[in-house]
């Protein structure tokens, strides 16, 4: 990736650890008071700070620290210019939440060598290529877009791979008076799924990033949201296009025949079955040989194949537009969206209903928080209890369908928010405010927990409750997690009362197993099926591990925690807790989550419902879609090959039904920027 900003937009869930680095914050550079001053801020206010400068000797200079919910990052970086206007040295030192931040690259020789926490290698260096650090700070990627800006056709060649173009976006005035001054958003392609936004100054030169978090001038922190609308606006033009290409409405009945069907409502996989879709509902369902295909239908054969309802990822932060081609290439016809920059997702919403934007159906939460250094980014920030309720009550007059409450919010403010939401018909999930235990805001009326640290947490010491709306709520898990009493009274409370009062779990396994069980450089296997399909730099960003580990712990003793946590869903899973799927991710990982629902002791079917039925009943829609019956509307995902016996056939989509509009599933993963299908690997 492409240093500070690139690492945290291309990673919805930061990983975490304050364990000891090979370079202290203290030994890090200082910048002078000529440096340019960015704000790393977002929604939720400043996270951090970012400086540029450049030395007498000519190296540019680079020091950032950002504290984002509790995660530390402390880092510093020195660059130097070749002859041909490309980086010729590079050197980051200091620390990421996955630890040592230390980072090199050089030419010498006609050889390029570099070596990051994840990786290591060199390639023949003969032509200008530009090198994509793993990680550091925003100053690289700042570096990175005025060579690509001056680079002819504004494409350049990257290393370790693949290769950088950019398109101008828009152009917007910021700034008053004296300070006024246009500034043109640029649209980088060929470093992740989706084109990047990055501002630049009327001479080329690096002005800031926006997403969910921003880097702004310090005098330019105020453009935020002005900055976010006009981009949002300019990568909105293509979304029609998409659409239009993909989207193909059936004029007459579709019938798939001879397909396996997945039945969610029985749990049970049926044989030769034939489903009749028209006008986007599904007007029948039955035995291949009994099911008569209407005249003039459109056919698609589906022997060796299985119809399913549409898949629900339950936690997805919508990142873009591209977000819903990514998706529903996975055959995710519903997406949860647990919180948000709420006027994006009315303004992604208000598209999809004008037939402008390809998008799964989105139900989403407001995001509120209370105010201080850990408030998440992108939160609507309540610094009272009048102030909570009436987000609450924005949040229904914005047709959301729930609230999500986190860390830094008060706990003295979660019965009467509560009492609100569920007056006005919301659901009410979220982290756990500091300082009070999962039971607590059980008994406050949450109607679902997510994630699954905050079930553990139940057992956790009273020092870790006492600080967990920051690192605290990941290591202290790692940390205890291996050593507690699945039986003993205080995980028995927690699991027999989310039973008896059906209050969902929300685990995102995939998200704590990246978090716990791999080392820098490991291919986690929610990511391994595709490789092979996705820029060098994405796929780079793969093999980034999980959390340090402190030094009286090792990896082994987070792995055993990890495994306490799968024993643990299991337990839920048995005694009746309603679970349903969700990531936490970038988008590809949901099928990762039901291998480990499997893994857990969920039978495949069980794990398949908690990705299709229990997320359509958790939002009140079960009558509506969630399992393929009569009546419902087409949401369906038609997979090559059999899940009944192998869950990763669930990633070989080839037809996507979405309202009864047919996609082509190859068609999105290219729209979406994979190269192929995902690999069967195991």
């Amino acid at each position: 990736m492409l240093g500070g900003a690139m690492f945290v937009a291309l990673s919805t869930l930061s990983l975490v650890s304050n364990a000891v680095a090979q370079v202290p914050k203290e030994q890090l550079a200082k910048p002078p008071a000529t440096a340019t001053h960015y704000l790393i801020q977002s929604t939720g206010g400043k996270h951090g700070d970012s400086y540029r400068w450049t030395t007498a000797d000519g190296t540019h200079m680079a020091r950032e620290s950002l504290l984002l919910r509790g995660q530390v990052f402390e880092q510093d970086s020195a660059t130097k210019d070749g002859k041909d206007g490309m980086p010729s040295s590079i050197v980051i030192r200091g620390y990421t939440p996955t630890g040592d931040a230390g980072e090199t690259f050089g030419i010498a020789s006609g050889k390029a060598s570099w070596k990051s926490p994840v990786d290591a290698g060199s390639a023949a260096y003969a032509a200008p290529a530009f090198y994509a650090t793993q990680g550091g700070p925003i100053d690289n990627t700042a570096w990175f877009l005025e060579r690509l800006l001056a680079a002819p056709g504004h494409k350049l060649k990257l290393l370790p791979g693949g290769e950088a173009r950019a398109e101008k976006l828009t152009t917007l005035t910021v700034g008053k008076g004296a300070k006024a001054q246009d500034v043109t958003a640029w649209a980088i392609y060929g470093v992740g799924t989706s084109p990047i936004p990055i501002w630049a100054d009327a001479k080329n030169h690096f002005f800031g990033f926006v997403f969910f978090l921003s880097w702004l001038p310090e005098e330019y922190a105020g453009e935020h949201a002005r900055l976010n609308e006009a981009q949002t606006q300019a990568m909105a033009l293509e979304a029609p296009k998409i659409y239009r290409a993909n989207v193909k409405v059936p004029t007459a009945p579709v019938a798939f025949t001879h397909v396996q069907l997945f039945d969610s409502d029985a749990k049970q996989f049926v044989p030769d079955q034939t489903v009749i879709v028209d006008k986007g509902r599904i007007r029948t369902v039955g035995a291949a040989a009994s099911v008569a295909v209407p005249a003039g239908a459109q056919v698609i054969d589906g022997k060796g194949k299985t119809l399913l309802p549409g898949l629900w990822d339950c936690h997805m932060h919508v990142g873009g537009d591209y977000t819903g081609v990514q998706e529903l290439s996975m055959g995710v016809t519903s997406v949860r969206d647990p919180g948000n920059d709420d006027s994006l997702t009315i303004d992604r919403r208000n598209r999809v209903a004008k037939d402008e934007l390809l998008m799964p159906h989105v139900y989403p939460s407001s995001f509120i928080d209370g105010k201080g250094p850990n408030t998440a980014q992108v939160a609507n920030v309540a610094t009272s209890q009048a102030e909570a309720i009436a987000l609450v009550d924005k949040a229904k007059a914005n047709d959301f369908t729930g609230v999500k409450f986190y860390g830094t919010f008060d706990p003295k403010w979660l019965p009467a928010s509560i009492a609100e939401a569920h007056k006005l018909g919301l659901h009410v999930h979220g982290h756990i405010p500091q300082g009070i235990r999962t039971m607590e805001a059980i008994n406050d009326g949450y109607d679902e927990v997510t994630h699954i640290n905050w079930i553990i947490m139940q057992a956790m010491p009273d020092s870790v409750i006492k600080v967990d709306n920051g690192i605290a709520r990941f290591e202290g898990p790692g940390r205890y997690a291996k050593d507690v009493n699945l039986d003993g009274p205080e995980m028995q409370e927690i699991i027999k009362a989310m039973a008896a009062k059906q209050i969902y779990s929300d685990p995102t396994m995939v998200a704590f197993e990246s978090l716990y069980y791999p080392e820098n450089g490991d291919l986690a296997p929610m990511y391994a099926p595709f490789v092979g399909t996705l820029p060098p730099t994405t796929e780079r960003g793969f093999r980034t591990g999980g959390f340090a580990v402190p030094k009286d712990l090792t990896r082994a003793d987070y792995r055993k925690s990890w495994a306490k946590m799968v024993e643990l869903l299991g337990r839920m899973h048995k005694a009746g807790v309603p679970i349903v799927a969700g990531t936490d991710g970038a988008g590809i990982e949901l099928v990762r989550e039901i291998e480990i629902y499997t893994e857990a002791g969920m039978t495949k079917a069980e794990a398949i419902a908690a990705a299709t039925i229990v997320p359509a009943k958790l939002v009140g829609k079960d009558q509506e879609t969630g399992s393929i019956k009569v009546g419902k509307t087409a949401d369906l995902s038609l997979v090559d090959g059999d899940p009944s016996k192998k869950i990763s056939d669930l990633r070989q989509t080839r037809v996507i039904m979405l309202d009864g509009k047919l996609l082509d599933a190859d068609a999105l993963r290219t729209a979406a920027g994979f190269s192929g299908r995902p690999k069967t690997v195991y």
